[in-house]
């Protein structure tokens, strides 16, 4: 019983040991955070329960990719594309803005770097991956068929041989050659519509005090200071909600009428989607503090922000982040003589 036991324990170990990276294979088949956690752990399951009939032939973590792969290719047979608000509508004029949310699983979700990037000692490796949670590039993924979803992870982000991507997906060298080639020419063409997301791993010192003067601007809701950092054309998005704003005009100018009740928040970082973002905490008017409002995605090109993404929830993204779900309002600081 007890080396029965003690093997249990081996193979869960050997099967946790994968789950980061299973997560971030999923979460680009799925766009969905809550998809590809619940689809890792299907796998898993899975995996646990017909072990027995694992014979080797392939390594266990191939065997696990390809169980991984079923479960998604299974979840993604409705069809449906997750998207970002762009990715759906034209953006609209701040004097049409209405916010008219969409059901959940109509939008791209976020992902906390450490749920899906494993840590790899070769920086090149490191930027390869955290390009590929990026949400423009995970919205180009949401454009392919799921199989030449899985070809391009496959291939282009993962770098598996054509031959191992093949055996996984069960076809041919050929066939994983021509669904690679065709999902290369879909992203081409979403190209255009990418954003420019140009930051450093890690941030440069630009970078670094782009985002500080980001912080003091949104804190103390400085509409000047704001406009001095965002890009003639940037965009903000704020799903559920399917509007989407373009130029510094109409976001300032949305955060001082519609937005408004965002002042005074207060703003955690975090890392998200590869791409530096902060948690926003809203006044509490009845409980006092602070309460969840908001994962902040940035976007930063050329010195400047070209985009910024509020994930609006209150009770799922900061669980996820591992974030509290109340913040104290700071103590008043009093001068002490000396």
């Amino acid at each position: 019983m007890t080396d029965g036991t003690a093997t249990m324990d081996d193979l869960d170990a050997r099967l946790e040991k994968h789950r980061v990276e299973l997560t971030g294979y999923c979460y680009r088949m799925l766009g969905s955070s809550f998809e590809a956690e619940d689809a890792v752990q299907d796998t898993l399951v899975r995996a646990w329960r017909s072990y027995d009939k694992f014979e080797g032939r392939s390594s266990l973590r191939s065997w696990l990719y390809r169980i991984a792969t079923n479960v998604c290719l299974d979840m993604l047979t409705a069809g449906n594309k997750r998207a970002r608000p762009m990715d759906l509508s034209e953006s609209t004029p701040l004097a049409q803005a209405a916010l008219s949310p969409r059901p959940d699983n109509t939008w791209l979700e976020p992902m906390p770097d450490a749920r899906v990037l494993p840590t790899v000692e070769d920086p090149a490796e490191a930027a390869v991956a955290k390009e590929s949670v990026r949400l423009a590039f995970m919205a180009a993924l949401q454009q392919l068929p799921p199989k030449q979803r899985a070809v391009l992870i496959l291939r282009e982000v993962l770098a598996w041989k054509a031959s191992e991507a093949a055996e996984l997906l069960g076809t041919s060298v050929a066939s994983v050659n021509s669904a690679l080639q065709r999902a290369r020419a879909t992203l081409a063409e979403q190209q255009d519509k990418a954003s420019d997301a140009a930051v450093s791993n890690p941030l440069d010192e630009q970078q670094q005090k782009l985002l500080e003067r980001y912080v003091a601007a949104f804190e103390g809701y400085d509409m000047t200071a704001l406009t001095s950092l965002l890009h003639e054309d940037a965009v903000m998005t704020m799903p559920p909600f399917d509007l989407w704003l373009t130029g510094h005009d109409d976001i300032t100018g949305f955060m001082t009428t519609l937005g408004s009740a965002c002042e005074g928040s207060r703003l955690l970082p975090v890392q998200v989607n590869g791409l530096p973002g902060f948690a926003q905490y809203k006044p509490d008017p009845e409980a006092g503090g602070f309460a969840p409002w908001a994962i902040q995605v940035l976007e930063i090109s050329h010195g400047r922000l070209t985009g910024f993404h509020f994930f609006l929830d209150t009770k799922r993204w900061f669980p996820l982040f591992g974030l509290p779900l109340h913040l104290e309002a700071e103590a008043d600081q009093v001068e002490q003589g000396a």
